[in-house]
């Protein structure tokens, strides 16, 4: 639900955050968003073209959340690409562990929705992706390499947060080292 003092834009995407954790893209209700904001049926419609739009609007909202979160990371990181990854990797896991209803708009599957907007979902990754694209053509790592690379590393990234949410591994700074800890002797690794 919106924050006291939020306008009702921002109280539509952060209620339409919530419809999606419930129902999902597919079943995504423009009306019951209007009914918890307790605005009219209409209201959403002053904000947003349609639907898609709608979900558009929360997959921007999402992506400058994260893309906010990298830069005040990346502003007090080294100029060392590896490390540039890893503490992205790492914040990536804070970040999904503090805003755990940003996950179903990060995991959103809908092929109707990604035919359009598939440019959208994937701007979340593309700071992490140039980081890597740099390191990999500076490391002179061949194709194979790196794509095992990068499956590792988003192994590491989603494995953690799903022993954090099953209760395998308990959150904190000390996981969140071990975390840093493999991401970053990952890039050791042939």
């Amino acid at each position: 639900m919106a924050e006291k003092g939020s306008g009702t834009r921002q109280a539509l995407i952060l209620a339409g955050i919530d419809e999606i954790n419930a129902h999902g893209a597919a079943e995504f209700s423009v009306r019951r968003v209007a009914q918890a904001c307790h605005v009219s049926c209409a209201a959403p419609y002053k904000h947003f073209r349609d639907k898609r739009e709608f979900i558009a609007a929360i997959i921007d909202h999402v992506n400058e959340q994260w893309a906010a979160r990298q830069e005040q990371v990346l502003a007090v990181c080294g100029e060392s690409l590896r490390e540039q990854i890893v503490a992205v990797s790492t914040e990536y896991v804070r970040f999904l562990m503090e805003h755990a209803c940003y996950r179903s708009i990060l995991m959103l599957k809908d092929d109707e929705f990604d035919n359009i907007y598939h440019k959208k979902r994937g701007q979340l990754s593309s700071r992490s992706q140039q980081l890597e694209r740099a390191f990999f053509s500076v490391s002179g790592m061949d194709a194979e390499t790196q794509q095992r690379k990068l499956q590792m590393v988003r192994s590491l990234i989603f494995g953690t947060v799903f022993l954090f949410d099953s209760g395998e591994l308990q959150y904190g700074e000390k996981a969140l080292e071990n975390l840093r800890y493999n991401i970053d002797r990952e890039f050791d690794l042939p």
